[in-house]
């Protein structure tokens, strides 16, 4: 069973940036993607981010050009950078990991909105943001 451990939530005014970090305790299947979703009062299972295990990365339109995911393959490590953030950023993250369902042949992909199906997550961290 893998484990997600997230950290780097917390409350920030708007124009403010964090980063989120999620650690998995092991991961074996290939490819593997990793990313985060969101759930928040108007947000339901929102996509935000997601990376595949050789780096290709996916992202919601709501955080295009404000959001930065990369991974630390060697640790199973996942970041998310967000930047700009504004009050509709306000919600729970959840990282999240798994074997991509989206593959052609030998060709996969970890799209961001997709990120709230794979099969693993975390507890969530909470990330409020004041305007």
């Amino acid at each position: 069973q893998v484990q997600l451990v997230e950290s780097g939530g917390g409350s920030v005014q708007a124009g403010g940036s964090l980063t989120l970090s999620c650690s998995a305790s092991t991961i074996s299947d290939s490819p593997y993607c990793m990313g985060w979703f969101r759930n928040g009062l108007m947000i339901d299972h929102e996509g935000v981010a997601a990376v595949d295990d050789i780096g290709a990365e996916s992202y919601a339109d709501a955080v295009k050009g404000r959001a930065t995911i990369s991974r630390d393959r060697g640790k199973n490590t996942v970041h998310l950078h967000l930047k700009n953030l504004k009050p509709e950023d306000t919600a729970t993250y959840y990282c999240a990991a798994g074997p991509s369902g989206y593959c052609s042949g030998a060709l996969c992909f970890c799209p961001a909105e997709r990120t709230h199906e794979l099969k693993h997550r975390g507890q969530g961290t909470q990330v409020t943001v004041s305007s």
